[in-house]
């Protein structure tokens, strides 16, 4: 299916989400939503239509987590929202006993959102940035982890989410993001081909897709062939048919708007890598392991970094360059 950019309105990706979601919670009233006193537009409409399947816990994300799992063991179809370091790092206790533990033996669907993945509140500060959820919840056995880089899709995951049981975590941002265009928007596989090419193939998720496709422009610009993965399904992509696109490249480049080096997507690649005995240059671009407290734009703070266009197109340039 083509994408005709230009007919769709941006919106951030949680309103796309939630509206998706809504429309699943007028037809099938065992779906229930869960809130730590966070909303938006859309969450007052599904609390305004909806009100026997929404609850607000207040800014209680341990208990949040507790309601929800309870409430799954009943058999519903639990979405619970929050901020993504909140809905993270403040109950990972209760995540791994009540909801990865406890899947292990029961049939349970419970899908923790968190907007605000890495770097999206940049005002903020690192106090609700989050830079660390993808190593976190990577750690836990049974937790799928969903990575989306626009609206298109944000909004194709609920209805996976409901149809896949056991937990997962939906990390969006929170910022209006434009859309990535690619020939074929057909997720099944877990991720998407933004652009083809045999020389470097680079493959980023999330927020860092918008960086990773102008990067690619300025390598192509240099007379490099391209090709660019954006990866949606961080724990359950189809690794038969990723592999075809880095066994043709000559070099694999991969980017996060995560820490380096601290299990994130370049933890993947280095075990795939290693367990399939490839033969190729990997190299892993994310944040130095390190908490700043700079003011400014995404695209400034990102610069300093190491995850801004500039310093990554510098940096890959760098690295080919040594190769040769």
């Amino acid at each position: 299916m083509k994408i005709e950019k230009n007919k769709i309105k941006l919106k951030a990706m949680r309103d796309t989400f939630l509206y998706r979601l809504y429309k699943h919670m007028l037809e099938d009233k065992k779906i229930i939503f869960v809130s730590a006193d966070f909303g938006s537009p859309v969450l007052d409409k599904i609390r305004e239509d909806c009100p026997d399947q929404f609850y607000n816990v207040g800014i209680a994300e341990q208990n949040l987590i507790n309601g929800c799992s309870g409430l799954a063991l009943e058999g519903y179809k639990i979405f619970a929202y929050a901020i993504a370091p909140f809905i993270t790092m403040r109950c990972f206790e209760q995540i791994r006993v009540n909801l990865a533990l406890l899947s292990k033996v029961r049939d349970i669907n419970v899908n923790l959102i968190g907007v605000g993945a890495g770097y999206s509140y940049v005002v903020s500060g690192p106090t609700h940035q989050c830079y660390e959820d993808i190593s976190i919840m990577r750690s836990l056995p049974n937790v799928k982890i969903f990575s989306p880089s626009d609206q298109i899709t944000a909004e194709s995951l609920p209805r996976k989410c409901l149809l896949e049981k056991g937990p997962k975590y939906i990390r969006l941002d929170a910022q209006v993001l434009d859309i990535l265009v690619c020939k074929d928007i057909n997720l099944q596989y877990g991720f998407r081909s933004i652009f083809d090419g045999d020389d470097i193939l680079i493959i980023s998720t999330g927020y860092l897709s918008h960086t990773a496709v102008k990067v690619a422009v300025n390598l192509k610009n240099k007379g490099f062939s391209v090709g660019l993965i954006d990866l949606l399904d961080i724990t359950g992509f189809d690794e038969k048919r990723l592999l075809k696109y880095i066994n043709k490249a000559s070099y694999l480049v991969s980017m996060e708007e995560g820490f380096i080096g601290r299990g994130g997507i370049d933890s993947i690649f280095y075990n795939l890598i290693n367990r399939k005995g490839i033969s190729i240059e990997y190299k892993a671009f994310g944040v130095y392991p390190d908490y700043i407290f700079e003011i400014g734009d995404r695209s400034y703070i990102h610069e300093i970094v190491g995850i801004g266009k500039k310093v990554l197109t510098r940096k890959i340039l760098s690295f080919l360059k040594g190769k040769k």
